[in-house]
């Protein structure tokens, strides 16, 4: 059964327009990354409910009223849950439902809100990463290569490991964020609206270099697809993903993006003692308990308490 058809409440926007504006004024103001999340966010949840476009599956949710609009969103949640999504990327989703609905609210449209909780995310299971010794052999490898490509990854993965930057800041790099004779590159972090300057320690320098010497040193997208059909435009978080994987793979280790920085942050800690504070201002998290999580699981303390009460017995 349609997802909107199990109810039939009075329709509380008056027309499509109206709701078009509500998208348009809930995707203003983003940034670039966040919008096209978003969008493909309010596009799958109109694929969900049937409806031609964000615009349409808007109209339709607010008609339902506040009970019909919670059981839709139940049913997105489940629909979510089945098709086996990780649990980020299920209450990435839901969210952009509530905070529309909520937009809604604030613009006089409708008098409620959604109700519908995310569902538990699991908790930080593997942060370790691929571990700094796997690092070592993929920048061997990369190292060892030459020509254009080669020196493109090894900047990459240079970049996500020695800064432990994400994959959507490093796609998001142009050349004039990079500052050479400074020793910088200016990062726009994860819900940060500007970009803050990050110094380069030697090798990530020299492997930048190494790849403007290919690239050239004009403005634009500092990371290029070198592919045929896409050569020259920027590099996507999807392909930069396959790189690491490919890179990764050569070298006999199963490696992603975000696995790089969790070897980094894990190395950071390790090399400085723990100190969860100063690893902070490397990694950039704003929530120093998510830096607790690594030092717990790098360190293995349960796992030593456990140990004291077995030798206690």
């Amino acid at each position: 059964m349609d997802a909107l058809t199990t109810t039939t409440a009075a329709p509380l926007v008056p027309s499509s327009p109206a709701a078009g504006r509500l998208v348009e004024a809930f995707l203003a103001g983003r940034s670039a990354r966040t919008l096209a999340a978003y969008s493909a966010d309010l596009r799958d949840f109109a694929a969900f409910v049937g409806a031609a476009s964000p615009a349409k599956a808007a109209e339709a949710l607010l008609g339902r009223g506040h009970g019909g609009a919670n059981e839709t969103a139940l049913a997105y949640r489940a629909h979510l849950v089945d098709r086996g999504l990780a649990a980020a990327t299920v209450n990435r989703r839901l969210a952009a439902v509530r905070s529309l609905v909520r937009l809604a609210r604030t613009l006089g449209m409708v008098p409620w809100t959604l109700e519908v909780p995310s569902v538990k995310a699991a908790a930080y299971r593997d942060t370790a990463g691929p571990g700094t010794a796997a690092v070592r052999r993929i920048l061997d490898a990369l190292e060892a290569e030459n020509g254009p490509k080669a020196a493109r990854d090894l900047a990459l993965v240079r970049l996500l490991f020695d800064l432990g930057l994400r994959r959507g800041e490093v796609v998001s790099l142009d050349r004039e964020d990079l500052d050479l004779d400074r020793g910088v590159v200016h990062v726009l972090g994860k819900g940060r609206t500007a970009r803050e300057p990050v110094s380069l320690p030697a090798p990530t320098r020299e492997a930048l270099v190494a790849w403007l010497a290919h690239r050239g040193d004009q403005d634009g997208p500092l990371f290029v697809s070198l592919d045929r059909r896409a050569a020259g435009n920027r590099l996507t978080g999807t392909s930069l993903y396959r790189i690491v994987r490919a890179a990764g793979r050569r070298a006999g280790a199963e490696v992603r993006p975000h696995g790089l920085r969790h070897a980094a942050i894990t190395a950071a800690l390790d090399l400085t003692g723990g100190d969860v504070r100063k690893v902070q201002r490397f990694s950039r998290h704003r929530d120093l308990r998510v830096l607790n999580v690594y030092d717990d699981n790098r360190a293995d303390l349960g796992g030593e308490v456990a140990a004291l009460v077995a030798g206690a017995a």
